[in-house]
């Protein structure tokens, strides 16, 4: 397995590579799983080792696909998968959990986050990740789809500050979180798990592809459009980017992006053309 040249850092210590592999979309079509498990295991020898799932992308047929991409190689993937808000609770959260360690084909989950927040009390479902974890079914817990004032509430319930990420929507369109929620997770050490790194298509990703200030830093670094967008997610070592690929060159140049080192002169032109947000944005959630 080849080593990848930029890491982050957990709360407690582990090291992961600055980008993975994102499973949104996966599972969905009987037809595409061999060429998405072997994307993934491609990913997995190119040093994408961390993988993240949930039981809500194809209700469980991700994880299925996950599973199969992990016969005979768990050791070498950090796995994330995501429970629903509806099964966060204490009464379910066990279950949910099983289920997908099942699906899954494994016994315990590296990371297990909370999708997004819903109507269970967030101290029930922190209750219910340090009961896995105590119980060795996981063996750390974070969320997803968190803003800042969630995060400092979270801070405040007992065990809140356990969380080892929170994983947004982040990419060049789409900053809003550069205001206060990554200055507030820098300050507690925490990274950020990007989503949709790439945007999720439409308008958007097509400028990401079309613009010219991108072209030209991309054309200057040898490098394509999106490896450029993908490079300024991670660009600061505070952020964990998990982009989905199923075409062996996508993925290949997913993992080439961790490579290209912007300069202050790229960073400079890029800001420009798609600017630091100046006040508070509602979080981006797709």
């Amino acid at each position: 397995m080849i080593q990848m040249s930029r890491y982050i850092t957990l709360p407690d210590g582990t090291s992961l590579p600055s980008i993975g592999q994102g499973t949104w979309y996966m599972g969905e079509n009987s037809q595409m799983k061999s060429k998405e498990v072997k994307a993934l295991q491609l990913g997995i020898d190119l040093g994408m080792n961390v993988i993240d799932t949930a039981e809500m992308y194809a209700e469980g047929g991700a994880e299925l696909v996950v599973g199969e991409a992990l016969k005979g190689r768990r050791e070498d993937v950090f796995l994330v998968s995501k429970v629903y808000p509806h099964h966060a609770g204490l009464d379910s959260i066990e279950r949910a959990c099983e289920n997908s360690l099942k699906r899954l084909g494994t016994d315990h989950l590296d990371l297990y986050l909370l999708h997004w927040r819903g109507s269970v009390p967030l101290a029930e479902t922190i209750e219910g990740m340090e009961k896995l974890q105590k119980d060795g079914k996981i063996a750390r817990w974070g969320v997803s789809n968190f803003d800042t004032a969630d995060m400092k509430e979270l801070w405040r319930i007992e065990n809140g500050q356990n969380c080892m990420t929170n994983q947004v929507l982040y990419h060049l369109g789409s900053r809003g979180i550069d205001y206060d929620l990554v200055p507030w997770q820098e300050e507690h050490n925490m990274p950020i798990m990007a989503y949709s790194p790439l945007a999720q298509g439409g308008s958007l990703r097509k400028q990401l592809l079309t613009d010219p200030i991108i072209k030209e830093i991309a054309e200057k670094n040898n490098a394509e459009p999106l490896q450029i967008a993908l490079a300024w997610t991670i660009r600061a070592g505070n952020c964990l980017a998990i982009p989905k690929a199923v075409q062996e060159e996508h993925v290949r140049a997913n993992a080439e992006a961790a490579d290209i080192d912007l300069s202050d002169e790229d960073l400079h032109q890029l800001d420009e053309v798609f600017p630091r947000p100046t006040r508070k944005m509602p979080l981006d959630i797709i």
